[in-house]
């Protein structure tokens, strides 16, 4: 149970602070208004940071169902366990939203563009293209997945130094960082169904004025396309540090 917890927690504090750069940028008349896409980028990768230094040493910090079942698929984590992980990443996600609306209250009412208000609990493709931003979504997700895995392969950690432990995950929120800087553009770079689908049913439910659709047409997408990256990116890294 408190490797459940942890990433229910973790993926909370994931989308709170993710989420949150988001609010700051977009809603009107915040500190933070207008920040720009810099600012998301860094944000969220500090977020991850944030919150796999919370979580790594109790759950591993998967805190993405992308990378639960990426692991699965290449024997690095038990089977047993993945829903248990995804029903808690989900959970934690919708309560990662529900924070941030909590944190912005005054601000909503002030925002009238219904995009902004949405793009603040989940993803959107700046151009809709069905397949493009699938695959978008799977090269990303591809990328984290394989990232990750690199990071914290015991080739590249130093013997006896704690390395991935104590720097580690700050790398990983540079991964992501980068991955937004540099893919993020079509889509928003879910990559990860947790963090869009959990604060996107935190959208459709909560009494946001002036909300609008909380656009069920596209919600597949960040979903999907990280399942294929996730699993992909698992399996390329099995493949080439096999024998490493």
């Amino acid at each position: 149970m408190s490797a459940y917890l942890a990433e229910l927690l973790g993926t909370m504090i994931l989308v709170l602070l993710g989420d949150g750069v988001v609010a700051n940028v977009v809603l009107k008349q915040t500190k933070g208004n207008n920040g720009g896409w810099i600012v998301i980028t860094a944000g969220w990768g500090c977020a991850v940071t944030v919150a796999v230094y919370c979580t790594h040493t109790i759950s591993g910090a998967h805190l993405n169902p992308a990378v639960t079942l990426g692991l699965a698929v290449i024997g690095k984590f038990d089977w047993a366990l993945v829903s248990g992980y995804i029903a808690a990443q989900l959970a934690g996600g919708f309560l990662g939203g529900i924070l941030v609306w909590l944190a912005y209250l005054p601000h909503w009412p002030v925002t009238t563009s219904q995009g902004d208000k949405l793009a603040v609990f989940s993803t959107a493709p700046a151009i809709r293209h069905t397949v493009g931003n699938l695959i978008c979504e799977a090269i990303g997700t591809t990328l984290l997945v394989l990232g990750v895995l690199a990071v914290l392969s015991p080739a590249n950690l130093l013997p006896n130094s704690g390395f991935d432990k104590g720097f580690a995950p700050a790398l990983v929120g540079l991964l992501v960082w980068s991955i937004g800087l540099s893919l993020g553009g079509p889509t928003g770079y879910a990559i990860n169904p947790a963090r869009d689908l959990g604060p996107r049913l935190a959208h459709f439910v909560l009494p946001i004025p002036g909300k609008g659709s909380s656009d069920w047409g596209y919600a597949w997408i960040p979903v999907v396309g990280p399942i294929i990256g996730g699993i992909a990116g698992a399996l390329i890294y099995k493949a080439l540090w096999a024998a490493v």
